[in-house]
């Protein structure tokens, strides 16, 4: 289905497409974040994946949970962007062999993923508000600020050490 398929007419349509593109992605996080963690070096990076590990695993619950709050099936769609973003990855992973610069190569994908899953998370956040899914929009909410974070100590960890150490 393309994003602006025959099948999305409203925004509710707009509102599970996208619930159901961003629980595809979570999923695929879910499977590509165990080999971010073996591949990386830094000890703070590794415990840094591994929390955020733990953290998409909640994400995934607290989708299901919007789902059925919307009373919608828990579905994912295919997401050739999030496929892109962890393809590429692993084609950079893949291709470096310094240690320190594979690092710096591991947290600007994954922050790479993280800012795909901030602008999804807010999309659908002021959907829900404007369908009137203020319980929906504040479970997202919670995921969100989560990203948001994230997105911070990857910034930290790399601004700090991890780049200047790759230098």
């Amino acid at each position: 289905m393309g994003f602006f398929s025959k099948e999305i007419k409203t925004m509710d349509d707009l509102f599970v497409h996208t619930l159901r593109d961003i629980y595809y992605a979570e999923g695929q996080i879910l499977h590509a974040l165990p080999d971010m963690i073996e591949k990386a070096h830094d000890a703070q990076l590794k415990l840094g994946f591994e929390t955020h590990l733990r953290e998409t695993e909640n994400h995934v619950k607290r989708l299901e949970k919007v789902f059925q709050m919307h009373g919608t099936e828990p579905l994912g769609v295919d997401c050739p962007a999030i496929d892109g973003i962890i393809e590429e990855a692993d084609d950079v992973a893949g291709e470096v062999e310094d240690s320190a610069v594979l690092d710096a190569a591991l947290i600007a994908a994954a922050q790479a993923v993280e800012h795909y899953e901030i602008t999804r998370y807010g999309s659908l956040i002021a959907w829900a508000q404007l369908l009137g899914r203020n319980d929906c929009a504040s479970v997202l909410q919670q995921t969100l600020d989560e990203e948001k974070a994230t997105d911070k100590k990857l910034t930290a960890m790399a601004e700090s050490r991890l780049n200047r150490r790759a230098a």
